[in-house]
């Protein structure tokens, strides 16, 4: 099972990235998509999640009303939009499968892909 994410990269306060993990149809049909991020010297902290049969989704507070998470099923892929980046954004950003398909705050993941840099900064 792979998922790779990309879209990372360096931008203004303010700014906008948008992050895609792409992954078979068959994760993407049956399994939970999670974010998560981790700062340099912090723990990895979750971020957003949209479950596999209804598509409901979650964030932390900290991104509410700034991060939008969807998916593309015909091009295998969820996005994270960020949008009004802060510095405090700044972290690797990682996405991950969970096999019950629903979106919870949990870490405790089936599968994880590799990072991508996500740097807010003038």
């Amino acid at each position: 099972v792979q998922l790779q994410a990309s879209g990372g990269g360096l931008v203004q306060p303010g700014g906008s990235l948008r992050l895609s993990c792409a992954a078979s149809r068959f994760i993407l049909d049956y399994y939970a998509i999670g974010w998560f991020r981790q700062a340099p010297g912090k723990e990895r902290e979750w971020v957003s999640c949209i479950s596999s049969d209804d598509d409901s989704t979650d964030y932390v507070d900290s991104v509410k009303g700034r991060f939008t998470i969807s998916r593309d099923n015909a091009k295998n892929t969820v996005y994270l939009q960020m949008s009004s980046l802060k510095p405090e954004d700044t972290a690797v950003y990682y996405c991950a499968a969970e096999g019950s398909g629903k979106c919870f705050r949990q870490y405790d993941m089936d599968y994880w892909g590799q990072g991508t840099q996500v740097t807010v900064s003038s």
